[in-house]
């Protein structure tokens, strides 16, 4: 097969926290990638030389897999001044997929992203944040228990387990004592929803310039106490069960919120919505992640795509590419081929 000329280089990390992409979800890009772009690599990230290596090397996209790295390596993922890869790479004149630095600090940190929330006017659970060894008192607590407690900064599901839904002061407080020792990180408490859980993949199509909405019902098993959330035993060992939406009404609300949410973080391209339901049936914004994780069969993303459009594994991060791109050559006043599959544009092999 003739392959399209272009080097685009896949971008993660091997420093804990850092990276969105594991090694197993870095290979899986690499294999479909290097089917159709005559040089696709893999290139790791851990500190500043390693980031002027990359830009040295003039790739024509970065398939980013990991959004920032601390200034100061001591420091680490809560150095004040991190390096957003995005930012970095814009200022640099290299494309990359998906949303820039602004959307990637909003849905970096929980807290703020459900800000955006209230300030958009959509619906999300009331919450307040406790700092990392800070001691929060009963009195301050302004909020109707049973409440949810998660880290701020962590994604999957890291920091979740049964006890993270408590039903008193003092469970509250050793959750989030156990969130500061383990995780050196702030806590986030909501009000818990006790409804059903949905994840909502988004992406563009290229073509409409339109976002498709892809939801779908996660049902987790239930834990030691008979509650059903996603832990992060369950999310990392893939234990939930996926469900497509067949209320008609209700998948109208789930992807509505989702889309207005992923617009009020000012995110683009694709990304992941996550969503619940209270005990009267209101969906209500949970979380966003805006580089979801990318393997084949596994998470909530690359499933939505396949149960909601039929779009399968290929044709999915060929469409990120694709999206990448496409504004990278618009900016250059360049034109790109493309071609239709399953309703997803994607690029035509060209000759070198």
């Amino acid at each position: 097969m003739i392959k399209i000329n272009q080097h685009i280089e896949i971008v993660s990390s091997t420093s804990v926290g850092l990276s969105s992409m594991s090694q197993k979800s870095r290979l899986a890009v690499l294999a479909v990638l290097a089917k159709y772009y005559t040089k696709v690599g893999v290139t790791i990230v851990n500190n500043l030389s390693d980031l002027e290596e990359l830009v040295a090397d003039q790739p024509d996209l970065v398939f980013l897999g990991m959004k920032f790295i601390p200034h100061d390596t001591n420091v680490g993922r809560k150095d004040p001044n991190k390096i957003w890869l995005s930012e970095y790479l814009d200022c640099n004149g290299i494309a990359y997929t998906g949303s820039n630095k602004p959307a990637h600090e909003l849905e970096s940190d929980k807290a703020l992203a459900k800000l955006r929330m209230v300030k958009a006017g959509l619906d999300t659970s009331p919450f307040v944040v406790v700092r990392e060894k800070s001691t929060l008192n009963p009195r301050e607590l302004a909020l109707k228990f049973p409440v949810f407690i998660k880290p701020t900064d962590r994604g999957g599901g890291a920091g979740i387990n049964s006890a993270s839904l408590a039903t008193n002061f003092k469970g509250l407080s050793t959750k989030v004592e156990s969130i500061s020792a383990e995780l050196k990180t702030d806590s986030l408490i909501e009000e818990y929803l006790p409804g059903r859980e949905f994840s909502v993949a988004i992406i563009k199509d290229l073509i409409s310039n339109e976002y498709n909405a892809m939801p779908i019902e996660l049902v987790a098993p239930n834990n030691k106490n008979g509650d059903r959330f996603l832990s992060s035993e369950i999310k990392s060992g893939d234990l939930e069960t996926v469900k497509t939406i067949v209320d008609g009404s209700l998948k109208t609300r789930i992807t509505e919120l989702a889309i207005n949410a992923f617009h009020a973080l000012g995110a683009r391209d694709y990304g992941r919505i996550d969503i619940r339901l209270d005990e009267f049936g209101k969906a209500h914004f949970l979380e966003a992640n805006l580089m979801p994780s990318l393997i084949e069969g596994y998470g909530s993303f690359p499933k939505a795509c396949l149960l909601s459009m039929e779009m399968g594994f290929e044709t999915m991060l060929l469409s990120i590419v694709d999206l990448a791109l496409s504004r990278a050559l618009r900016a250059d006043s360049r034109n790109l081929d493309m071609r239709v599959s399953l309703g997803v544009p994607k690029l035509m092999p060209e000759a070198i």
